[in-house]
C-alpha cells in the first residue's frame, strides 16, 4: 500500500520527466537488488526482526507479508506517481477494487449514487453485498451532469462514475458531477479502466477514488487478474485502514506482471489507439453498421467531453448495428478467424462479444436501434483485422 513516493526514492527525482520515462523507471530501485533491472518476485508471509523491541515496535521495513514487500511496494508506488493519488492499493481483480473502494467510503444507511451505465458486476455489487449492509443504491442517467444535484439525499454517502460507459460508452461529464458533490461533501470514484492514467487522471478533475482493472490494459497480455485503487490525501487512511482490515492482497507474481506490462504501457495504448480509430472510422462507412460509439470519433455525442477531458483512447469501443435476427449476429460473430469471443479485454488480441443492455438498465432505456457488438481491437495489423470483420459481414448477410 504504497504512498505517492516511490520506495527507492525515484519517483522525486523523475517526477518532471515525459511519461515515457517515468513508465519505465518508476518503481524500480537496481542497486537495492544487486543490479537486477526487475524488482524480484520476493514470496513470504512472515518476516524476522532482530529483537523484541523491533518486533513490537514495527521497526522494519516490513512486518509481515500480507502488509507489503518490496515486489508490491515497487509497481504500487509506480502506480500512485501516475495517477497522481497519496496511495495505492492492489487487489485480486478489477471487481474487488470496486468493492474495496466503495465499502470504504460508505456504511450501513448510506445511499449511493451508482452510474446506470456501470459496469453490470459492479451493479451487482450494490443489489447484493451493499444492500446486505444497509446502503441503498440509486442508479442515475449517466449524461445528468450537474443536474445529479437534484438526486442528492441528506444520507448520500458516495457518487459513482464510469467514463465513458460500460459498453454503451457514454462520457460524463465528471468536472461538473465532482463540483456538486464536493459542495455537498459527497464522496466521488471513478472506473478508470478504458482510459488509464495515461490517457485520463480523475484525481486531477477532483475524484477521491480512481480504480482501475488491472486485469486490462496494465497487464497487457491476458494473463492477470488485479485491481487498483488510487485515493487522494483525504480518503488515503480509510482506505488503507479497510484493505488492511479485510486482510486483502495480491499476490507477488501478479505483482511482478504489472510491473513488467507498466513499462510497455504506453507503446500498447498508443497502438490499440491508433488501430481502434482506424477500424471504428472504416465502420462507420458500413452498411450493416447503424452507428460506432467510440467517443474519440467526432460524430460521437460525447466528443466534446472526451476532447476536453482525456488525452487518448483505448482500443475498446462498440458498435450497433441495424436490425438483423440474432442468427445474422452469431453468424458474423462465429465467422471471425482474428477476433476471438470471449469477455475482458486491454490484451494483445482482438475480441468481440455481443451485447444488450436492455435489461438490466434502470435509470435510462436502452434502446440503439439494433444489435449490439462490443470490439477490442488489439495488437495485429488493422488492415487484417478489416479483412477479418469484411468476411464476418458477408458471413452476416448470408445469414439474414
Amino acid at each position: 500500500m504504497a504512498k505517492n513516493s516511490a520506495s527507492d526514492g525515484s519517483n522525486a527525482r523523475w517526477e518532471n520527466q515525459e511519461v515515457d520515462t517515468r513508465l519505465v523507471t518508476l518503481g524500480r530501485d537496481p542497486a537495492r537488488f544487486d543490479g537486477f533491472v526487475n524488482t524480484p518476485v520476493v514470496r513470504g508471509s512472515t518476516v524476522l526482526s532482530p529483537t523484541v523491541a523491533d518486533l513490537e515496535g514495527h521497526t522494519g521495513r516490513y512486518s509481515y507479508g500480507r502488509r507489503g514487500n518490496p515486489t508490491l511496494e515497487g509497481i504500487e508506488a509506480a502506480l500512485a506517481a501516475l495517477d497522481g493519488g497519496t496511495g495505492v492499493v492492489l487487489t485480486p481483480s478489477g471487481l474487488s477494487a470496486c468493492s474495496l473502494a466503495l465499502l470504504s467510503c460508505l456504511r450501513a444507511g448510506d445511499h449511493l449514487l451508482m452510474t446506470d451505465s456501470v459496469y453490470q458486476p459492479t451493479r451487482r455489487v450494490c443489489a447484493t453485498v451493499l444492500k446486505g449492509f444497509g446502503i441503498e443504491t440509486t442508479f442515475y442517467d449517466p449524461l445528468v451532469g450537474g443536474g445529479i444535484a437534484a438526486l442528492l439525499r441528506p444520507n448520500t454517502g458516495a457518487i459513482f462514475m464510469e467514463s465513458p460507459g460500460s459498453q454503451s460508452f457514454e462520457m460524463q461529464d465528471v468536472p461538473a458531477i465532482v463540483a456538486v458533490a464536493k459542495a455537498h461533501g459527497v464522496t466521488t470514484l471513478i472506473d478508470n479502466t478504458w482510459a488509464t492514467p495515461l490517457y485520463y487522471r480523475p484525481h486531477e478533475q477532483g475524484v477521491d477514488l480512481a480504480i482501475q482493472a488491472g486485469t486490462k490494459y496494465l497487464g497487457g497480455h491476458s494473463d492477470l487478474n488485479l485491481g487498483v485503487i488510487s485515493a487522494n490525501e483525504a480518503l488515503w487512511p480509510r482506505l488503507k485502514a479497510m484493505h488492511g482490515d479485510l486482510g486483502i492482497t495480491v499476490a507477488p507474481e501478479d505483482a511482478f506482471l504489472a510491473a513488467r506490462g507498466l513499462r510497455t504501457l504506453k507503446v500498447r495504448l498508443e497502438r490499440h489507439q491508433s488501430s481502434a480509430l482506424t477500424i471504428a472510422s472504416w465502420l462507420a462507412g458500413r452498411p450493416e453498421v447503424l452507428k460506432v460509439l467510440h467517443p474519440a470519433l467526432p460524430s460521437d455525442p460525447g466528443h466534446a467531453i472526451w476532447r476536453r477531458d482525456f488525452s487518448g483512447a483505448s482500443g475498446l469501443f462498440s458498435i450497433i448495428l441495424k436490425p438483423v435476427p440474432k442468427a445474422g449476429v452469431d453468424a458474423l460473430l462465429d465467422s471471425l478467424k482474428l477476433f476471438g469471443l470471449g469477455y475482458s479485454w486491454g490484451g494483445f488480441e482482438s475480441l468481440a462479444i455481443p451485447f444488450d443492455c436492455a435489461s438490466y438498465r434502470t435509470a435510462t432505456a436502452w434502446a440503439p436501434g439494433g444489435p449490439g457488438v462490443r470490439l477490442h481491437i488489439g495488437l495485429e495489423d488493422p488492415e487484417d483485422l478489416i479483412a477479418d470483420l469484411t468476411q464476418g459481414f458477408a458471413a452476416l448477410q448470408a445469414a439474414c
